[in-house]
């Protein structure tokens, strides 16, 4: 497969850039690879067009700090330029925000290969679900930025020296979002699985599962006699002061049929989730929330659009509630 990225002929040295240019190398290393939609979105929401925008990104393509490269799939008519830009840093790029100490370090690099990969689509409707929570806050007057959510976080969910899939569970983004309704300030924070359908559900029910697993994994030092009171402290107690709820975002083709495929879906998850054992001694414990991208794009996290998981029966499901899944309770 040919790869083909538009990077600069002439990298710029000792350039300064400007607030927005940092701003976009920050998102791009933590996001990791976003469209131009979708950083104009982000960046410079009240411009009608991100042409100031455009003119920062070639800059730091100029510097040798990005990579472009055109979206995959269909174009609108015969020509791709009618597909968005991908950007993503270069290691150049990657040093130079490292190097700043302002974001947590990743050992993952992007790369033109993996950006061209199976799963651009996906990392693209994670990047779609997390601007739906922004520009919702916005609208309401609530925190959530650009840097307020992050990409495939792994939780450990078992002792051992496995695959890294086999002992944790991947989370495709951690979320914050700062409520200040009624003058109150609700600081929530949520794991977020992103499905497009590329998956059986009985794969989705397994990955929904592995959340129990992690609710009540408690790591545990390989020499019993070094063992402590500490060693019946769950793991995830040790980076949230209560466990995140969790929602699922379906998405898939945008078609006629597109609602339906998804509400079935739902449907079959709700089952398979409530006849799971682990799932089930844990219902009054854990928050799942299931609902779709373009519901979550359209209305928002606080309107009705969540199923909840782990609650009634399929032929009694609870209504559908918000993003606090009060039903849950």
């Amino acid at each position: 497969m040919t790869i083909l990225t538009e990077s600069a002929a002439i990298p710029v040295r000792h350039k300064s850039f400007t607030s927005l240019a940092k701003m976009a190398l920050d998102v791009l290393y933590q996001h990791r690879v976003m469209s131009t939609p979708q950083m104009h979105q982000l960046l410079t929401p009240q411009a009608s067009r991100p042409v100031y925008l455009l003119n920062q990104l070639n800059e730091l393509r100029d510097a040798g700090l990005v990579h472009r490269m055109r979206a995959q799939g269909e174009a609108r008519g015969p020509n791709r330029r009618n597909l968005p830009y991908l950007w993503f840093l270069t290691e150049n790029g990657a040093a130079a925000v490292e190097e700043a100490g302002e974001l947590p370090s990743r050992l993952y690099r992007v790369t033109p290969e993996s950006v061209a990969g199976s799963r651009q689509a996906h990392t693209l409707a994670v990047n779609e679900a997390g601007l739906a929570f922004v520009r919702h806050a916005a609208r309401l007057g609530h925190e959530c930025g650009p840097l307020d959510w992050t990409p495939e976080v792994a939780h450990r969910i078992r002792d051992g020296q496995r695959r890294v899939e086999d002992d944790h569970v991947i989370s495709d983004a951690v979320l914050h979002y700062v409520d200040l309704s009624h003058g109150r300030r609700k600081m929530l924070t949520t794991f977020i699985e992103v499905d497009r359908a590329t998956m059986t559900t009985a794969r989705l029910a397994a990955k929904v599962a592995a959340y129990g697993r992690l609710f009540e994994y408690v790591p545990q030092h390989p020499d019993r006699s070094r063992r402590s009171a500490a060693s019946s402290r769950p793991a995830w107690q040790y980076t949230y002061p209560v466990f995140p709820r969790l929602l699922v975002v379906l998405d898939g083709p945008r078609t006629r049929t597109l609602p339906a495929r998804l509400e079935a879906r739902t449907s079959d998850l709700y089952a398979l989730t409530r006849a799971d054992p682990r799932l089930s001694r844990l219902a009054g414990r854990l928050q799942i929330g299931v609902t779709s991208l373009q519901l979550l794009q359209d209305r928002g996290p606080f309107e009705p659009i969540f199923t909840v998981l782990l609650r009634g029966t399929p032929e009694d499901r609870p209504p559908l509630t918000d993003l606090y899944l009060k039903h849950a309770q």
